[in-house]
């Protein structure tokens, strides 16, 4: 395919230091995390013409043009209203390819890969990610190494290894898993497919926001409540809103509800001492463990973005999860646990004592707030 688009740049949010993208660079040495420069482009591409209904159709505001190669018609997932909470619609994610809406940010690293002639990928995971990264690097024929936690459930397993993937186990926690991929990522000519640290992912994971804005009217919602681990889909839908208010496309942003497990909330906890960044915690177990992060590389700019909004954080306990699980399963929804903690958010607030609480309870009485439903439940059929 003939490049259309010049490849925008990676810019450092600490020191402004700015890399080519085709560098391969996933961390500024100064330990700053890296974000997309001058990405917007005001015109659609020249180019192959972008599958109706997918997330390409928003191919003008992504850094890498459409690839008609990698593609799996990832994107425009619909919108729902829950049966049992009026207040609330359901973003359906879990119908994206490989069952998660990684695949979002997924099939534009796997464009970018293409585009600049990496020949061997490494991402670490706790299941969605990886599999995501495996399935769109092997439809662009990248050999890729996924890194994931031992404890990981078996059918994200099996589903990573049947898209061709080398699977690494890694011993302890989420973090031992991703400090291992960071040796391996260091190595030459090794292209990080983070979805933490690259932010061209960033980028594919906005179009969530986008098709919220084109589904609801080409209006944007009161709030728009999202579970946070590493903060992906959050900081997404912020650029997303962001981007759309620029633009003229929308007055307002809307809130965002930020939702994490009590068991691992350090984000929560940062929010609710006014800190800026979130220091590592002491993590229990929880059955979320798309979301069970300790300390989060982006975490300023997550808890800044909450806060741009009129936001706020909350945490959920796991039975509160369980419970939530449940009553989707109940609404013909089978989603895996972590797609539950925020339907378990908003149907637990008007019990939950708090300012925090008081907030959500307030944007949920408007009968206008919208939260995804990330993960299939067969990726972890076990509560």
């Amino acid at each position: 395919m003939a490049d259309t688009v010049t490849l925008p740049p990676l810019v450092c949010g600490s020191c402004s230091h700015e890399y080519d993208v085709r560098e391969l660079v996933w961390r500024c040495p100064c330990g700053g995390v890296l974000d997309v420069a001058r990405w917007w482009r005001p015109h659609p591409p020249m180019g192959p013409a972008a599958p109706a209904g997918t997330l390409w159709q928003f191919r003008s505001a992504l850094p890498v043009d459409f690839d008609p190669a990698i593609t799996l018609g990832e994107g425009g997932t619909p919108i729902v209203a829950s049966r049992t909470l009026p207040a609330v619609r359901l973003k359906l994610e879990f119908l994206s390819p490989t069952l998660s809406f990684k695949d979002r940010g997924a099939v534009v690293l796997a464009a970018l890969a293409a585009r600049v002639g990496v020949r061997s990928a490494v991402v670490d995971s706790s299941g969605n990610a990886g599999t995501a990264v495996a399935a769109y690097f092997a439809r662009a024929g990248i050999p890729c190494e996924v890194l994931i936690p031992a404890s990981t459930s078996r059918a994200k397993l099996a589903q990573i290894r049947a898209h061709g993937a080398t699977v690494t186990l890694v011993a302890g926690s989420r973090a031992d898993t991703a400090a291992a991929a960071m040796v391996k990522a260091d190595a030459p000519e090794v292209f990080y497919a983070s979805h933490v640290y690259h932010p061209y992912f960033l980028h594919g994971v906005k179009t969530y926001g986008y098709e919220i804005w084109e589904q609801n009217g080409r209006t944007l919602p009161s709030a728009v409540m999202v579970p946070v681990g590493n903060g992906t889909l959050l900081l997404g839908c912020y650029l997303a809103f962001s981007e759309l208010v620029a633009a003229g496309h929308a007055a307002r942003l809307p809130a965002l509800l930020a939702v994490q497990a009590t068991n691992c909330a350090p984000l929560e906890q940062a929010f609710r001492r006014g800190a800026d960044d979130a220091g590592p915690v002491a993590a229990g177990p929880t059955v979320a463990e798309g979301i069970a992060i300790t300390t989060p590389p982006r975490a300023r700019q997550i808890l800044a973005a909450v806060r741009a909004t009129g936001g706020t954080f909350v945490a959920v306990d796991e039975h509160a999860i369980v419970e939530a699980r449940a009553a989707l399963a109940g609404e013909g929804l089978f989603v895996e646990s972590t797609a539950a903690v925020c339907f378990a958010a908003a149907a637990t607030a008007p019990q939950r004592p708090g300012a925090h609480w008081q907030r959500v309870r307030e944007l949920l009485g408007r009968g206008d707030v919208v939260l995804p439903l990330c993960g299939a439940g067969l990726k972890h059929p076990e509560p």
